[in-house]
């Protein structure tokens, strides 16, 4: 199964939410259609980023980045619902490097 992460930046909460409810909701998101393997919260020159590395379904190439970008694409929007957020990346592993696409 091809390996994805997609990382986003994270520059505020929205009122009444705590901040473990944002990586909650971007695991909760990915999840929902894909396995998730791995995730983390990383500060980058003092703005919070997560990533979630999830993998999706062997098939056809083009068909397994569009079903990542789709799920990068729900995560950014989940995670909107409780934090404000910045820069969404996709990355694609592959001959043990991580592409962007």
């Amino acid at each position: 199964m091809p390996s994805f992460r997609a990382t986003i930046q994270i520059t505020g909460l929205r009122p009444g939410h705590a901040p473990e409810e944002v990586m909650d909701m971007a695991v909760f998101t990915v999840g929902a259609a894909h396995v998730v393997e791995a995730n983390q919260l990383d500060v980058v020159a003092g703005v919070p980023r997560i990533t979630v590395r999830f993998m999706v379904e062997a098939s056809e190439y083009d068909a397994e980045n569009q079903q990542a970008r789709n799920a990068a694409a729900s995560m950014a929007h989940g995670v909107n619902t409780v934090a404000v957020s910045g820069m969404l990346r996709l990355f694609r592993r592959s001959a043990g490097k991580w592409l962007v696409l």
